[in-house]
């Protein structure tokens, strides 16, 4: 294949005005170690993965209560044992006391968190602030009878409370799991009751653009479906109350001593669930010491975070991207906190929140890049962003055109870095960074101490071809394991079933000879055409240039006798437009000359809405198996879509399928 354009190469002054660069530099001084470039640095993040990760642990200051035996206790997957012996608190960290010679404690008086929402006026803390309600709420969830070991859930949205309360149960070594209010009760439930619950935190409702949407049927229908459950705390957030609770209020109404439970590297300090879009939610377990050293890692060396930054990153509390973007305390930087609907009253709200917070880091979908591109804004002309230096992406693959429009748009000195990661690592898997070239269309490549690549069907490494993204060594992020999976059944069947002792993440993706890569999609949702197998990121790269098309779905049904099967593209499509067969033709033609006609599908179908989860991510493979005539409750909660509705036009044409 051709080398990718290249974008934007690595700026001159990296080594000095970047906190990469002066890890590099540490590294130089410290351990005699001396990297030109980053493919040489990456390659000895994952080949001496002890000397690698006792350098974060000491770059970035991590404060141990006792000494780690050593750094890999044993290697093999799963079952790796990451700093054994080794005791210490994530939310230490967070609240910027548990600091080395690298980073100092935070001084009181700055802003660690600003809270923007469309239910009440902004929140600011700062790290005093932070610091005294975190105490407090841990004082009052001792009072509520929580301990180490003890399960704290939260229905709540992203505002500053939640912060706290995370923070508060992690400084007692209980364990906490959140959902985000949209959810309904069904959802919450399913995931919520697998980690049996002692307290839940609540909001009754919230706002949402101008819509106020009361949620008190909901909590009493979760508190009903979790009986664990022995205090309910009300959140005030917006005008309705909650009978028979605890207050916030209440929760922090007595002082308490800001103290840290020393607990061992790998004990739990999060539970995340994944999409449950195709089957019931993975409980997935996330210790203290894994997602410390990796955020640490991820924020400083690649997001280039450092006190003083602010990163502003919409995300919802059910999603992984809420606990990085709350990680962006550990390296000192201010967090903004955004809950409500990211487009009302226009996409620009987000691009002004920016403005108005001074964000150096904004993160943002793929989908979002692409719909402010289509609109026409204008968002470095129109707001003062110059503060930003990184533009993230995450979520879904992000077509060349976006690569191009953020250049256009912000110029050469803002650095865009595209990642893909996932719930399972909590992290990205591939991203870019400062050290990095960025490639149109192009993830820059492998994050530092991930050893990610491409394998074909018998476990065989690809260059330039797609296959499997694998994950060859452990990483401290790993899952500590599945909630109630005592074997570790489970959990191996998850990830290592396919290629024992390694991990397959479940996505489709090619490395280029550069060392870049695009992720084609989920590889359980690729297209297998007549033996050849096609990523569904390359059809909606296309169909959705088109200025006709808001968004688009392809499924490919297989044929059991091995022919070439259906391939069946859905389109939604813009206010006023119909599709008649000169759109047909147009669509066609445009996946023949851009791709093959081996792209060309069999049919072209409008629907009112493509289906997606609540992150942005089309959901594929549910719609194949509504077509295959699965019921839709067997394939997907309503309750984790973006538009609850949006399976209803396949519905019907499983329906029309079965009597033709």
């Amino acid at each position: 294949m051709s080398t990718p354009e290249l974008l934007r190469p690595v700026a001159a002054d990296v080594r000095d005005t970047t906190e990469i660069g002066r890890y590099l530099r540490w590294l130089d001084e410290h351990r005699g170690l001396r990297f030109d470039a980053y493919p040489g640095l990456h390659r000895w993040s994952i080949e001496d993965l002890e000397g690698f990760w006792s350098s974060i642990r000491e770059y970035f200051g991590v404060r141990t209560h006792s000494p780690a035996e050593r750094v890999l206790g044993g290697r093999e997957m799963p079952g790796a044992q990451w700093f054994p012996g080794a005791t210490l608190n994530y939310a230490e960290h967070a609240v910027g006391l548990a600091q080395g010679e690298h980073h100092d404690a935070r001084p009181g008086d700055e802003v660690a968190v600003v809270a923007y929402s469309q239910t009440r006026e902004p929140v600011e803390l700062t790290w005093a602030q932070l610091r005294d309600q975190v105490a407090r709420a841990r004082a009052g969830l001792r009072r509520l009878g929580v301990g180490r070991g003890d399960r704290v859930v939260a229905y709540l949205p992203n505002i500053s409370e939640t912060v706290v309360a995370f923070l508060a149960t992690a400084s007692l070594g209980a364990v906490w799991a959140s959902c985000a209010p949209e959810f309904g009760a069904r959802s919450v439930v399913d995931r919520f009751a697998q980690v049996e619950p002692r307290v839940l935190l609540t909001v009754s409702g919230y706002g949402y653009g101008a819509k106020d949407v009361d949620r008190r049927a909901e909590v009493a229908e979760i508190r009903a479906g979790l009986p664990t459950v022995e205090h309910v705390v009300h959140v005030p957030y917006g005008p309705h109350d909650l009978p028979d609770t605890v207050g916030w209020e209440e929760l922090l109404a007595e002082p308490g001593e800001l103290l840290f439970d020393a607990v061992r590297f790998a004990h739990p300090l999060c539970v995340l669930f994944s999409s449950g879009t195709t089957g019931k939610p993975k409980a997935i377990v996330h210790g203290h010491g894994g997602i410390l050293l990796e955020h640490l890692k991820n924020h400083g060396l690649s997001w280039d975070l450092r006190p003083g930054d602010r990163i502003l990153w919409f995300s919802t509390t059910a999603w992984m991207m809420w606990n990085a973007l709350v990680s962006g305390l550990l390296v000192g930087a201010s967090v903004v906190l955004v809950d409500g609907n990211p487009m009302y009253p226009d996409p620009a709200w987000q691009w002004r929140l920016a403005e108005q917070t001074g964000a150096t880091l904004m993160g943002a979908s793929p989908g979002f890049l692409m719909a402010c591109r289509k609109q026409g804004l204008t968002p470095a002309k129109d707001h003062d962003l110059s503060r930003i230096r990184q533009i993230g992406a995450a979520g879904s693959p992000l077509p060349a055109e976006g690569y191009h429009w953020v250049r256009e748009q912000f110029g050469a000195d803002v650095l865009l870095n595209v990642g893909s990661g996932g719930t399972d690592v909590c992290t990205g898997i591939v991203q870019g960074g400062p050290l990095q070239p960025v490639w149109a269309g192009e993830i820059s490549g492998p994050c530092l101490g991930v050893a990610a690549e491409a394998f074909d069907e018998k476990g065989d490494p690809l260059v330039d071809e797609l296959g499997e993204l694998v994950i060859t060594a452990p990483m401290p992020s790993m899952p500590v394991g599945f909630w109630s999976d005592r074997d570790g059944s489970r959990y191996r069947e998850a990830y290592f079933e396919e290629y024992p002792g390694i991990w397959r993440h479940g996505d489709w993706i090619r490395f280029s000879a550069t060392g870049s890569c695009t992720i084609a999609g989920r590889s359980d949702a690729t297209l297998n055409r007549g033996g050849v197998r096609l990523g569904t990121a390359e059809f909606y790269r296309v169909v959705e240039e088109l200025p006709e098309v808001e968004d688009s779905l392809v499924v490919h049904l297989e044929d059991s006798a091995g022919g070439n099967g259906e391939l069946l593209l859905y389109v939604a499509l813009r206010d006023g437009v119909e599709l008649d067969d000169d759109l047909r033709r147009a669509i066609a033609g445009s996946l023949r000359s851009a791709l093959s006609p081996r792209h060309v599908p069999d049919s072209i179908t409008a629907v009112p809405a493509v289906p997606r989860n609540r992150t942005g991510k089309k959901l594929e493979l549910p719609v194949k198996k509504i077509l295959r005539g699965a019921r839709v409750e067997d394939v997907a909660s309503r309750d984790v879509l973006a538009d609850p509705t949006s399976l209803d036009a396949f519905l019907a044409q499983a329906a029309a399928r079965s009597r033709s």
